[in-house]
């Protein structure tokens, strides 16, 4: 099982998709992932990720699967982020008509409206109306004063090649990848094995 693999190689968090999306897993399937996941690797979170669904649906998801977190990668508010009953990662795109200014603002009225719900925030890219899941990469240095701010994921085209310098200039919360350790349209362990690695000497470094 691929999400046994890679927690296996030393990942934190095993993502899950339910949106629309090629990786998207049934609840079934995702069920049973996770019990393997709860039994052999039980410090590993498991993240669902949604994509504009109804609050009620991703809470159900939430209790019947037992996940432990909700990746928002959608275009919900933060005010749909308060119906949530996990904690939340954020999805938002940081672009040259999304400046960095305009994105922090709405992250501190996110973070005033869910008090002590502190969220997590991935800076990801956008490219054809897709949220998520592109390849590719946005520019790390505009992330600059958001990620000194508030925890962030970076995610977007990262591999094992780019990840290092991601993590120097921002020095985020986390590193999310998808494509980025992908052969073929199907996850590759020894790609997995090589970007944890160099994620884990990144972090030596800094």
């Amino acid at each position: 099982m691929q999400a046994l693999a890679a927690a296996g190689a030393g990942a934190d968090f095993i993502g899950l998709v339910f949106a629309p999306s090629p990786r998207q897993v049934t609840p079934d399937t995702a069920c049973k992932i996770v019990d393997a996941l709860k039994k052999e690797q039980p410090y590993v979170e498991v993240v669902g990720v949604f994509v504009n669904a109804a609050a009620g649906m991703v809470n159900r998801m939430v209790a019947t699967c037992r996940l432990d977190r909700v990746q928002l990668s959608g275009d919900e508010s933060w005010e749909y982020c308060r119906e949530i009953i996990r904690p939340v990662i954020k999805a938002m795109r940081v672009n040259r008509s999304n400046p960095p200014g305009k994105v922090g603002r709405d992250i501190e009225y996110g973070m005033k409206l869910l008090k002590g719900r502190r969220p997590i925030i991935l800076l990801d890219t956008t490219a054809d109306g897709k949220f998520g899941g592109t390849g590719l990469t946005f520019d790390w240095e505009l992330a600059g004063s958001i990620a000194r701010s508030f925890p962030v994921i970076i995610a977007g085209g990262l591999t094992p090649a780019n990840v290092p310098e991601a993590i120097k200039t921002l020095s985020p919360w986390g590193v999310d990848v998808s494509t980025g350790v992908e052969t073929k349209g199907v996850k590759d362990l020894n790609k997995i094995k090589k970007f944890i690695a160099a994620v884990r000497q990144s972090d030596a470094r800094s």
